[in-house]
């Protein structure tokens, strides 16, 4: 991970069952803030996690803690799949962390205007993403795979287009992202 690595006021709790409260938390956050919103109920966000109210309020003191936890959960999510490609190919492994970027940029989207007064979280998040994602488009372009005229800027801009629609199903999300990622694969 880059050294310039944001840092959120909250941290991961070192007791094992107290981890499990704060990931079920993030977790929770993440869905409930995609689907409802930065204004989502912390109590509805609670009740999902299968915790009390008193332990999101011990994990994340405000609403304010909790939306940069969720943001920088997304972004190093995103940077630790980019650096352990497992066995997949290059083409593979590039389509899978856009179909995860496009998940990251959902809950973004919902959480960007609470924390845009910590701009530089998002510069040097966009910067880790950069970092992540751009060999990944180098190693298809190297494979053969990708297209080579394309930047990684132009992706992200195309996968960016796609999540910033409002589509009534995922499933309907999921075919335009594969429409638009066969715009990207080389042709053979």
């Amino acid at each position: 991970m880059a050294a310039t690595e944001p840092r959120a006021a909250v941290r991961r709790p070192a007791r094992a069952d107290a981890r499990r409260n704060f990931d079920a938390l993030l977790d929770a956050a993440r869905e409930v803030f995609a689907a409802e919103g930065a204004g989502a109920s912390l109590e509805g966000i609670a009740r999902r996690a299968g915790v009390n109210i008193a332990t999101l309020y011990r994990n994340f003191p405000t609403r304010q803690h909790l939306f940069e936890a969720v943001y920088l959960d997304e972004v190093e999510a995103l940077a630790r799949m980019a650096a352990e490609p497992g066995d997949q190919g290059a083409w593979e492994a590039l389509e899978s962390w856009l179909r995860q970027f496009v998940s990251y940029a959902t809950t973004k989207k919902a959480v960007y205007d609470a924390i845009a007064h910590r701009a530089e979280m998002f510069v040097t998040g966009r910067d880790m993403i950069h970092a992540a994602g751009r060999p990944l488009l180098e190693r298809a372009q190297a494979a053969g795979t990708a297209r080579p005229d394309v930047t990684f800027d132009d992706v992200l801009f195309l996968v960016n287009g796609v999540s910033g629609a409002n589509f009534v199903q995922d499933a309907q999300r999921d075919r335009v992202l594969t429409m638009a990622l066969d715009g990207v694969r080389a042709r053979r």
